[in-house]
């Protein structure tokens, strides 16, 4: 589904599948803030201790508060294996931009 690494927009993130693994690597204070509907939370400090938890045979779209922690992530998971990743560039600051029911913060 995804040439591994690219950079997708808030409207293409909002519009994945649900075949899509929406991974949030942020700290669970920031998830309580705001959240992505149906994403999975792992903090990128448990990536490594918790990739088991996500499915390597399906795609993975990662998402942090401005994109680079989820650029952290997508070198860690291409290192472990996974071949179909992305991540929402701008974050969920861009994806709060287009769906005003995810606050800004």
């Amino acid at each position: 589904m995804f040439e591994n690494g690219i950079h997708l927009s808030a409207e293409t993130y909002r519009d994945l599948p649900d075949t899509v693994q929406r991974l949030d690597v942020r700290e669970p204070w920031e998830y309580d803030l705001a959240h992505i509907p149906g994403a999975i939370l792992i903090p990128l400090g448990q990536l490594a201790e918790r990739a088991g938890e996500l499915d390597l045979a399906r795609p993975v779209a990662a998402y942090c508060h401005h994109g680079s922690r989820s650029l952290h992530a997508l070198r860690f998971l291409s290192g472990a294996g996974f071949t179909d990743i992305a991540h929402l560039a701008g974050g969920i600051d861009a994806y709060s931009r287009l769906d005003p029911s995810v606050p800004r913060y």
